[in-house]
């Protein structure tokens, strides 16, 4: 009988469940930042558990027996002190070590993960596939750990973000970068991992970032000679009342900043049948918070006449929806200096005109989408005309960069093939479409901000994005980034998260992430690990289309087979979506389980028997048997 892997056995569960969740407060470095996804599992938890399902428990008595002497060798740690000196307590101590986030990209730690996992497998560790990849925190952390890793999934915005974490990166690994400052700047020899691949994308992004200023920075002047961090607006729709027949504005507060002792808020000044703001010191007083009322809809600023939201709906679908600018926030001493809007800031904004606008509708009845209810139903309505002229600005100039890097890469002596990326090129081709897929996801990551329903939080004086759950919602009051400032949303933050992400990949082993439906899986036999979708927790599909709106315009020539639909396919997505199946739950769930049972009934045709397929089940209630970050929402 062979032995049980540790993870059968026993886990330092603790240790996993705390290093899982202080991940969660961890952004700078972390792959996360590369692109968003929803619901990510903790590479810690990832790690945790590819590990103990490949190595034996040491204190079995079949347990390989040059594994059991190498777990021997381990450094002792509180395991050993509390429990005893036994292998098992020593393995569990290194597990301890292991999850450490400080200890992602340890290369001591790593190598040892790997030497024991090398031991136990006889020197040759299964493949791992993950044919739910999402955000691509399993294959991740199979590579680190000296895995060949495979991601799968349905959704192309999952594949590219696998392709981007595992599948690229190796293919330049130590590789000095061909931009003309970086290179001449290091020797090769200091050129570890992805850096030099990051140093590109950091390269061309400023590029890019150089030329939009030529091509739209007169759409972002300065105000009183400091630079504009964002502009904030309000919806407006007719009154109801005949009396007064004017723009009304929406807010939801009119608060600007609620820092200690830089309280200030944006006052309505009425005029006539017009309604102005100016931005003054304190607090607004209790009659004046905002006009939004929770759950009933507005009341009009003018006659305080209440205006349901039926009434709001209805303008917003006949297209009679506007907006206001509130106030004009800015870099200045000591801090956010807030201004005043003027009639000039305004009508600059909405003199843009966008050269191209996305294509697609959002979904009628999808979870928890909101703005198509007010006439917001196709993905350009989601941004200003402003808006929709930088990011098309931005998603113009990928190409450009990406020439730019193709004819750096020639001149850097990389072989000019002609092969390209998807066809697993290494040469100059290969290298600029390489560069400019981190590129377009800068793209994304601003649309994430750029649009208007990214709101202005008071409390930290900072643009909060759209997803900061697992929903578009309608916006209000909302804040216009400027893209060009070199602040919190703008395009050189973006690149900097994407450049500060490539610390934490790894390159030691080549990764493979594919399109493909789970229900229909095919391979040779490997070992398995997966986080599947759990019933309607999450419209990934529908989500994606935000991103991949954007993401197929830039990446469609280097991707066609991912990028050949309109938008993500959602037929056979395997969730129980009830908008799919006539608003029926029980349809919903039956397509569901069915699904689920047809791709594990296909999983056990060509896995491993050697090795345990672990799936991620995450409990709404914290006990000893959770391992991992709980996503909201999903119930045991």
């Amino acid at each position: 009988m062979p032995a049980k892997k540790l993870i059968e056995a026993a886990l330092p569960l603790e240790a996993i469940n705390k290093a899982s969740a202080r991940e969660k407060s961890i952004r700078h470095g972390h792959p996360s930042t590369l692109h968003l996804w929803w619901a990510r599992r903790p590479l810690a938890a990832a790690r945790a558990v590819i590990f103990s399902s490949l190595v034996d428990d040491p204190d079995d008595p079949q347990a390989n027996r040059a594994f059991v002497e190498a777990c021997n060798d381990l450094p002792p740690g509180d395991n050993v002190t509390s429990s005893g000196d036994t292998a098992r307590m020593r393995l569990f101590d290194f597990i301890e070590r292991l999850v450490k986030w400080e200890n992602t990209t340890d290369e001591d730690t790593m190598n040892t993960a790997r030497r024991l996992i090398r031991i136990a497998c006889d020197g040759a560790p299964p493949p791992l596939l993950d044919p739910f990849a999402g955000g691509g925190s399993i294959p991740l952390e199979a590579q680190r750990l000296g895995l060949e890793a495979h991601a799968s999934d349905l959704n192309p915005v999952a594949v590219m973000i696998n392709k981007a974490m595992i599948e690229i990166p190796p293919r330049f690994a130590n590789m000095s970068p061909v931009n003309p400052e970086d290179g001449a700047q290091l020797g090769a020899d200091d050129w570890r991992g992805a850096a030099g691949l990051a140093a590109d994308v950091r390269y061309y992004g400023a590029w890019m970032r150089e030329k939009a200023y030529e091509k739209i920075g007169h759409l972002y002047p300065k105000h009183k000679g400091e630079t504009v961090i964002a502009w904030l607006w309000a919806r407006t729709v007719i009154s109801p009342n005949p009396a007064v027949n004017a723009p009304t504005p929406l807010v939801s507060s009119f608060v600007l900043s609620k820092k200690k002792g830089r309280e200030c808020w944006a006052r309505p000044i009425i005029e006539g049948e017009t309604v102005r703001f100016e931005v003054t010191k304190g607090k607004p007083p209790e009659h004046q918070q905002g006009t939004m009322i929770r759950y009933q809809g507005a009341k009009c600023i003018f006659s305080d006449q209440p205006i349901p939201f039926e009434t709001i709906r209805a303008e917003g679908k006949a297209g009679r929806m506007g907006a206001q600018l509130m106030a004009i926030v800015t870099d200045g001493k000591p801090g956010r200096n807030y201004h005043s809007p003027t009639d000039e800031a305004e009508e600059l904004a909405k003199s843009a005109r966008p050269a191209w606008t996305p294509m697609g509708s959002l979904p009628e009845m999808a979870l928890s989408f909101s703005p198509q209810r007010y006439g917001m139903d196709e993905y350009h309505k989601l941004f200003t005309a402003r808006q929709l002229t930088a990011l098309t600005t931005f998603s113009d100039l990928v190409d450009e960069a990406r020439r730019r890097a193709y004819q750096d890469a020639l001149a850097a002596d990389l072989a000019d093939d002609n092969i390209p990326l998807r066809a697993g090129g290494q040469g100059a081709r290969a290298y600029g479409e390489a560069v400019s897929v981190y590129l377009a996801f800068a793209v994304d990551k601003a649309a994430d901000f750029w649009s208007s329903i990214a709101r202005w939080l008071s409390s930290n004086e900072q643009i909060k994005n759209i997803f900061a759950r697992q929903a578009i919602p309608m916006r209000w009051d909302y804040a216009e980034t400027n893209p060009l400032s070199g602040y919190s949303g703008s395009w050189f933050s973006h690149i900097k998260w994407i450049c500060r992400a490539f610390n934490c990949l790894s390159v030691n082993m080549q990764g493979y992430a594919n399109q493909q439906d789970a229900m229909q899986l095919t391979g040779n036999a490997i070992t398995l690990s997966t986080d599947p979708p759990y019933y309607d927790n999450i419209g990934y599909a529908d989500l994606s289309d935000f991103f991949y709106v954007w993401m197929r315009r830039n990446l469609r020539d280097i991707y066609p087979d991912i990028f050949g639909t309109m938008l993500v396919p959602k037929t056979t997505e395997l969730i129980a979506s009830r908008y799919r199946h006539n608003n029926s739950k029980q349809a919903a769930s039956d397509y569901f389980e069915s699904g689920m049972l047809e791709t594990f009934r296909n999983i056990r045709k060509f896995v491993k028997p050697d090795y345990p397929l672990t799936v991620y089940y995450a409990f709404k209630q914290q006990d000893a048997g959770f391992i991992g970050e709980e996503p909201a929402g999903k119930r045991c």
